[in-house]
């Protein structure tokens, strides 16, 4: 029952509330994505090449050589002896798995060709080297 002396208030709806919870969700959303993508090498300074191409594969075997000429697979480090056994072991049944080299453009050519030989070694394994497109031609 009103009184006849209120004054009729007008219905609000405050969007302050909602507007806090799509932030919310949004967050949710922009920190789940982040954990989303894979990264199995360690951070290098890659070479810069002007013809790269992206190489898409069922499955990816990391190889990653640092200036300094340590190598690890799959961010755990492992020898070059140790390597190749390594690798198959990763393989598995699988008869086609590209090896992505990523190789830093301070390591010695050397440890790379000796990377590059021991995994050729390996039955099936298809090689790649990651660099990173050269945006600037002249």
């Amino acid at each position: 029952m009103r009184l006849p002396d209120e004054p009729d208030i007008p219905a609000q709806i405050n969007i302050v509330p909602m507007i806090d919870v799509i932030f919310a969700i949004l967050t949710f959303f922009i920190m789940s994505t982040l954990f989303l993508t894979r990264s199995e090498g360690l951070p290098v300074n890659l070479p810069k090449a002007a013809t790269t191409k992206s190489q898409a594969a069922a499955k990816s075997i990391t190889v990653t050589v640092d200036q300094t000429g340590n190598i690890s697979l799959d961010r755990q480090p492992v020898t070059l002896n140790a390597l190749p056994e390594a690798v198959r072991d990763l393989m598995g049944n699988n008869p086609e798995v590209v090896v992505i080299i990523n190789a830093d453009k301070n390591a010695s050519h050397g440890q790379v060709v000796g990377v590059m030989d021991r995994l050729r070694q390996v039955q099936g394994a298809k090689l790649a080297i990651a660099t990173t497109a050269n945006t600037s031609r002249k």
